[in-house]
């Protein structure tokens, strides 16, 4: 058992059960935004929905940058996110109302819809009605997911649990490449199954609601006392809880004085998390990561790999992304939050400069990369997405979810999730025409935002590390030299 300040707790099988179960709403959104870019690759994919970009896929002298540019195929990996944005304003109001376990449960049968839906599709209106479904399935678990495990976690393991969500979004982004590895050879329904198999995760979170409790945080907000304390009893395994829940209840009954919670985001309080939330989640896709996990595939051909060459090379960026999201887990309560940002700016801007060198001096449009500098790319988008999975990745989810009062919480948890879905439908959206526009000099347009996200970490960024929820203001906010002022 572990005691710090009043707060006691010992890990069970019990809340580590809820804590994965929950995190398959991550493995749900990792699912998707592996399997995109690997059916968007597939031949009997495009003959059905665009026929126009399997023809010049198949035209030998085509612009190597230019291949998969069309509005309509980045419309359905970008429509799911911008569905996403919408729906997650909903769940705010959802995730307050009906609670997270609710939610979490709403999650997985829309997702299970669109799932549905994307498999049977037979034409374009289908296909894109099914990735709106599957859009509000991930706005309502992204929205709920993070903030059901920061609540139910003990405050020294609150960064590491957290963490699972991003770590079963990178698990799900491989389990999707290896799908895609073996559909892409059945034909001609391959890409129905790959669509289909969505179906999995969330109906594992379906089934997960029933087992889970609900927050103590939320059913004491939602005038349930009684079923608060005997729900945090159960998720710390012990019985002396008082300390905490009076924290819980106190945090509660000033929440209640907040009539409107969006309004009150333009209040001091919540105004630093509020810009480090929406900050942290526009760097996030700025880095570039969804456009290497979207589009790997097609990334890897445009670089020269050919055969099955570029989904195993996906697989292998998936299986470096599950593993390092694991260092996070470890570090993250160690190190700290900030400091992992900032070291992994450093690493993720050298492997950017280092790929687009290589590929604006080695790359023409319509050769390859010979093969020894084809392995160097590889390594370096491995080492890349090393760097962002044991920092951005994971902390653009977990800082939002722990910094904003309990008032403004959802509301402003709402606000980070409908930014990082309108950034990632952005970038889903423009990525293949910027490719082949801006051809090799994408990556150093994603440098520059590297090195300006790692400066404003240095200056903006307070440590959150050890810091209980419920006191972010007093410790964090109120004590940093820039945010100060506003206090």
């Amino acid at each position: 058992m572990t005691v710090i300040e009043g707060h006691n707790s010992k890990i069970t099988v019990y809340v580590v059960s809820c804590w994965i179960l929950a995190a398959f709403g991550g493995l749900m959104f990792g699912y998707d935004i592996g399997i995109s870019g690997g059916v968007s690759a597939m031949d009997d994919f495009l003959i059905l929905f665009f026929r126009n970009v399997y023809e010049r896929k198949k035209t030998a002298k085509e612009n190597n940058y230019c291949k998969y540019d069309d509005q309509f195929l980045q419309l359905f990996t970008s429509s799911l996110y911008l569905s996403a944005l919408v729906a997650s304003f909903f769940a705010s109001k959802a995730a307050t109302k009906l609670g997270r376990k609710i939610t979490m449960m709403m999650a997985s049968l829309i997702f299970i819809a669109g799932a549905v839906s994307s498999a049977a599709a037979q034409n374009k209106k289908i296909l894109i009605l099914g990735r709106i479904l599957f859009g509000i399935g991930i706005g309502f678990g992204n929205e709920t997911v993070p903030l059901f495990l920061t609540e139910v976690a003990p405050i020294q393991h609150r960064g590491a649990v957290n963490i699972l969500f991003q770590l079963f979004i990178t698990i799900g982004i491989l389990i999707a490449n290896l799908v895609n590895f073996i559909t892409v050879n059945i034909h001609p329904n391959g890409w129905r199954i790959s669509l289909g198999s969505a179906v999995v995760p969330a109906a594992i979170l379906f089934i997960g609601t029933f087992v889970i409790s609900d927050t103590p945080m939320s059913l004491v907000a939602r005038g349930k006392p009684e079923k608060g304390k005997t729900a945090l009893k159960k998720i710390r395994g012990v019985t002396d809880v008082d300390v905490e829940y009076e924290e819980i209840v106190a945090s509660c009954e000033q929440a209640k004085q907040v009539k409107h919670a969006f309004r009150n985001l333009t209040q001091p309080p919540s105004i630093p998390p509020l810009v480090i939330a929406i900050m942290l989640q526009i760097f996030q896709q700025l880095t570039g990561i969804n456009a290497i996990m979207f589009y790997a595939p097609v990334l890897f051909q445009t670089m020269g790999f050919k055969g099955s060459g570029p989904l195993i090379s996906a697989v292998v960026t998936g299986l470096v992304n599950v593993l390092s999201t694991c260092v996070a887990i470890v570090a993250v309560d160690k190190v700290g939050r900030k400091k992992l940002l900032i070291q992994s700016c450093c690493q993720m801007l050298i492997c950017q400069v280092a790929i687009g060198f290589i590929l604006v001096n080695n790359l023409s449009k319509t050769g390859g990369l010979d093969k020894t500098l084809a392995i160097i790319v590889v390594i370096l988008v491995c080492t890349y997405v090393m760097a962002f999975a044991w920092s951005w990745g994971p902390l653009g989810w977990l800082i939002p979810s722990e910094t904003f009062p309990l008032e403004t919480r959802t509301a402003g948890f709402a606000f980070a999730v409908s930014t990082n879905m309108l950034f990632t439908a952005i970038i889903a959206q423009s990525f293949l025409t910027t490719l082949c526009f801006m051809q090799a000099y994408t990556f150093f347009f994603f440098s520059a935002w590297i090195l300006i996200m790692g400066v404003c970490a240095i200056f903006l960024l307070p440590e959150t590390k050890g810091i209980p929820i419920d006191a972010m203001v007093e410790r964090a906010w109120k004590k940093h030299p820039v945010w100060k002022k506003l206090f």
